[in-house]
């Protein structure tokens, strides 16, 4: 990668707390307050967790430290919110159907994804929206059940599946 693209590594006190910045974010995030007794239990677990962890967490530093990266995380965040909802509409509609129009299966798709970080969020992303599984990831092959395969082909399924992650991932992580 050229240096336009990633930012250079951080040192090993500059990991630790970007880590625990990273994490107290996320801990505040979920338990949606600010109250002190939160807080510190927050900055307690994520201080613990970046001291004695960081060596097996170093690949959550991968994210490309650029303006557009950044920007392209937010659009990424909008993607998925966009994605779920309608996935979670076409399984409702499924569902409710009386023909229950489904055809399982398990298709083959290929990710660009080099990154593991970038591979990592593509198999949550495509898991965590309904009516579709990531069941295995081989190099660059995810084996993804669908529940209702519109294409068993390897081009057209990674269309449908994987690329519109991928386009934002490939800017975050490469």
């Amino acid at each position: 990668m050229d240096s336009e693209h990633r930012a250079s590594p951080p040192t090993p006190i500059a990991g630790t707390l970007l880590l625990f910045a990273t994490l107290l974010f996320f801990w505040v995030l979920l338990n949606g307050s600010l109250a002190r007794d939160v807080l510190v239990v927050g900055v307690v677990a994520s201080a613990l967790i970046a001291i004695f962890f960081r060596s097996h967490l170093a690949w959550f530093s991968e994210l490309r430290l650029t303006p557009k990266a950044l920007l392209t995380t937010v659009a990424y965040i909008f993607y998925y919110l966009k994605e779920l909802v309608s996935s979670n509409l076409n399984v409702a509609a499924i569902v409710l159907s009386p023909e229950l129009p489904v055809k399982p299966g398990i298709v083959k798709v290929r990710t660009k994804l080099k990154n593991p970080m970038g591979r990592m969020l593509l198999c949550n992303s495509i898991t965590l929206t309904p009516g579709t599984l990531t069941v295995e990831m081989d190099g660059e092959w995810l084996y993804i059940h669908w529940i209702s395969v519109h294409s068993p082909d390897i081009e057209q399924a990674t269309a449908d599946i994987v690329a519109g992650f991928e386009r934002y991932l490939e800017v975050m992580y490469g």
